[in-house]
């Protein structure tokens, strides 16, 4: 090979055509081949010699597919290692009418990109253009959206743009990747604005090319923005939000992006043109703050400040709870306010579980809530302002935990991870052995999903609710109406009632663990269990029930 001018060195001969051709890199004097760092397969682990992958071999079936916008849309969050018992992409694929029969709109896939060890949650990826090959490959993920499609659902991936791995990681060798100083919580930071970022930023902007046109995914979700690391004129969000826009005009479909962002800042997801990143939404952490305290009662850590149900109401009304009030947990102002007349709902994606807020307890466990009470969370988070999303299992109530699990193969990496994690839940004041180990096989065993559970007892009735629920958010357009200007909340911290009316529909909440009688007018569309009336002007609720009203004064 010959170095040009500009940097890159390129080939003296012509390289041979064709799939499954394996090849790597012979860098200085260093004997041993290191894999592409555009590797589009990694058949033998992402420290082994990368593959050649034609993606445009595969015969898509979606000509017609015209896209799914994320406003009006619900989001199904999943893991593909645990989402069914085989944790294959094609496995996954068995499940979509499943999805269909909820009401999912947008398939949410954690990381796929390949990264070390057989199971992981995948933030740890290294080789960023392969998909991991224990789910399948490429062909494979081809194949899950192609069916997605098929059945009438988007696909959101989420990728992570803010660190690599600690194993398999030979960026470095190729370029200034990294930053020489500078990290973040999960290792050295991308080097998005020093010496030799702009060849960087065209590797992570060419991977977000190579998902919406080589993979077909309408939507991205990028991992943590605010630890991108960026000083320039125009920060890459912006960056991608442009090409993002120039590939959707160009492909004649809507193509979304979603940010993770724990800033509380809608300049994020405003507009370029009003000032802002020009992101389509983010995620939302204060939404489920106040819907768990609210629903669990746990008041630990940074779930404090949310103790007052009055937070539930903040959050539903003005998009954040922290909007630069003071946090207890940070110990400083936190947020900015957002424009409620401006913003519109939707950009707002909330949840009342995910894998961050399972995964990231000591021992994975779902929310500890009695039947009722898993209704009335379904409720909120449904028929909220915001866009909703699920978790793999919630829509059933799935017994089987989410933890963090982890395989990597070096032994020092291993402990390391699980003595991490222990420092970790030492801080938040768990006790180490209820932290369970991420290296052992039994953590990622227990974290599959248990589908025959769906079927039966309560996980029956539980899914029926949500099938009720994302139907009557279908046909209801005051439940995806997204004018902040509609949404009134009103409550009674005593009695732990919650109400919130959105246009000609109420919700009411019975928090208590005792009966309510509330001043009511319309017409019950549904309620979470069995009891609640509605007579002469009085709700009468059951403890822990939640209630959906047409008012008197619909048109």
């Amino acid at each position: 090979m010959s170095r040009r001018d500009d940097g890159w060195w390129v080939p003296d001969a012509d390289v041979p055509d064709g799939s499954d051709l394996d090849y790597g890199f012979l860098v200085d004097d260093d004997p041993t081949p290191k894999p592409d760092p555009r590797s589009r397969r990694q058949p033998d682990g992402v420290h082994g010699l990368s593959r050649t992958w034609d993606p445009s071999a595969f015969a898509w079936s979606d000509g017609a597919w015209t896209g799914r916008q994320l406003a009006g849309s619900v989001v199904y969050e999943l893991h593909v290692g645990t989402f069914t018992p085989q944790g294959t992409l094609d496995a996954a694929v068995d499940r979509l009418e499943h999805l269909v029969s909820v009401g999912v709109d947008l398939v949410e896939v954690m990381p796929v990109n390949a990264f070390n060890g057989t199971w992981g949650w995948g933030y740890d990826g290294v080789a960023w253009f392969a998909v991991h090959e224990a789910y399948g490959g490429p062909a494979a993920y081809q194949r899950f959206v192609d069916a997605a499609h098929a059945a009438g659902l988007g696909v959101v991936q989420d990728v992570v743009y803010n660190h690599l791995g600690p194993s398999g990681n030979y960026l470095p060798v190729f370029g200034p990747y990294l930053k020489a100083e500078g990290s973040n919580p999960w290792g050295s930071s991308v080097n998005l604005d020093g010496e030799g970022s702009p060849e960087v930023r065209r590797y992570v902007l060419d991977n977000l090319a190579m998902w919406f046109e080589d993979m077909h995914v309408d939507a991205l979700r990028l991992d943590a923005v605010h630890a991108l690391e960026d000083t320039s004129p125009v920060h890459l969000l912006e960056e991608m939000a442009l090409e993002t826009a120039a590939r959707s005009a160009h492909l004649g479909r809507p193509l979304t992006l979603v940010a993770e962002s724990d800033m509380n800042d809608a300049r994020l997801v405003t507009p370029r043109e009003a000032g802002g990143k020009g992101v389509d939404a983010q995620w939302s952490d204060d939404f489920h703050h106040a819907v768990h305290v609210a629903l669990t009662g746990e008041t630990s850590g940074y779930y404090a400040d949310f103790a007052p149900l009055s937070a539930l109401a903040k959050v539903c009304e003005r998009g954040f709870f922290h909007d630069g009030t003071w946090s207890s947990f940070r110990g400083r102002r936190h947020g900015r306010p957002v424009d409620t007349a401006a913003m519109p709902t939707w950009r707002l994606v909330v949840c009342n579980q995910n894998h961050d807020q399972v995964g990231n307890r000591a021992r994975g466990d779902r929310p500890a809530l009695d039947e009722d009470l898993q209704g009335v969370a379904a409720m909120l988070t449904l028929c909220g302002p915001f866009t909703p999303m699920l978790f793999q299992g919630e829509e059933w109530g799935a017994s089987t935990p989410f933890a963090f699990f982890s395989s990597h193969p070096e032994p020092e990496l291993a402990k390391a991870t699980a003595e991490g994690r222990i420092r970790e839940f030492a801080q938040m004041g768990w006790d180490p052995d209820e932290v369970l180990d991420p290296q052992d096989e039994a953590t990622y065993r227990a974290s599959v999903l248990d589908w025959d559970e769906a079927g039966s007892g309560r996980h029956a009735r539980l899914l029926g609710l949500y099938r009720e629920l994302a139907a009557l958010r279908r046909r209801l357009p005051a439940l995806t109406d997204p004018a902040f200007t509609s949404v009134a909340c009103e409550v009674d911290e005593d009695a732990r009632l919650f109400r919130m009316r959105r246009g000609e529909v109420e919700l009411v909440a019975n928090l208590a663990d005792s009966p309510a009688d509330v001043p009511a007018t319309g017409e019950v569309l549904l309620t979470t269990v069995s009891g609640a009336t509605l007579d002469a002007g009085t709700l009468s609720l059951p403890p822990h029930v939640g209630a959906l009203l047409l008012t008197a004064d619909h048109p």
